[in-house]
């Protein structure tokens, strides 16, 4: 069977962020990612799947195509048997306990996908982000989370209106701030990361007072900065320690 024209259509849609919000609707690509999403809560629309593509769901959401056909709809290089379409769940309660990660302005695909399963790896059960992050459904987060997203609840909020609110401490990421490896870290707390160019917003660096950061012990000190994801990993490793 080939594509019709109108799900051609949806499909290539759903690369824009106004159109995955209006379907409610977004891709996945590749044996484990959507093999992660149908073993999950995530239900499933329409999978678009080569005849050697094998899965246990209802006949009726699959269409098979060929490997020409799926090579059309993909936006990988080497297209992997399947591409499905998922509908977008409705957001979880905001929680109050435990770690949180927020993340500030990060616009980076990759970085929020590889932070969604850094959250899954320490076992961080919320990330809240600023509205102004890249989308969590962007194509290439899905792909970069690898799954993880199934796992984590992702809240998009008034970043600065919640921080003012919440009864945890809070920390941000900055250069400035305290040696994390000499802190004295909580067990439930808010970590926020910022954007990838500028950092935390000085909005937010004037409400919050706990700053932290991670020393460099090169020779030549000459580096700018750590990439978010990686700092994000870093600095939860050291939340972590001992609980």
């Amino acid at each position: 069977m080939s594509i019709s024209k109108n799900q051609l259509k949806i499909i290539t849609s759903l690369s824009q962020k106004k159109y995955r919000q209006k379907h409610k609707l977004f891709i996945a690509e590749g044996i484990k990612v959507v093999n992660e999403l149908l073993n999950s809560s995530f239900n499933v629309d329409t999978l678009f799947a080569t005849d050697d593509f094998e899965t246990g769901i209802s006949s009726d959401k699959i269409i098979r195509i060929s490997d020409k056909d799926l090579q059309k709809i993909s936006s990988l290089k080497t297209p992997n048997k399947v591409l499905g379409l998922f509908v977008i769940p409705d957001e979880k309660p905001l929680q109050e306990n435990g770690i949180s990660i927020a993340l500030d302005a990060v616009n980076d695909p990759g970085n929020l996908g590889t932070i969604i399963r850094l959250c899954d790896w320490f076992g961080v059960s919320q990330l809240l982000c600023s509205k102004d992050t890249v989308d969590c459904y962007n194509q290439k987060v899905v792909q970069a989370s690898m799954g993880s997203l199934t796992r984590i609840s992702i809240k998009y909020i008034d970043l600065e209106a919640y921080l003012k609110e919440t009864k945890r401490p809070t920390f941000i990421a900055d250069m400035d701030g305290e040696n994390v490896y000499k802190s004295t870290l909580p067990k439930e707390a808010v970590l926020i990361m910022g954007n990838e160019a500028n950092g935390v917003s000085d909005e937010l660096k004037l409400l919050i007072k706990n700053k932290i950061s991670i020393p460099r012990f090169g020779e030549i000190q000459e580096t700018e900065s750590l990439n978010v994801a990686t700092a994000t990993a870093i600095l939860l490793s050291e939340f972590k320690r001992g609980f």
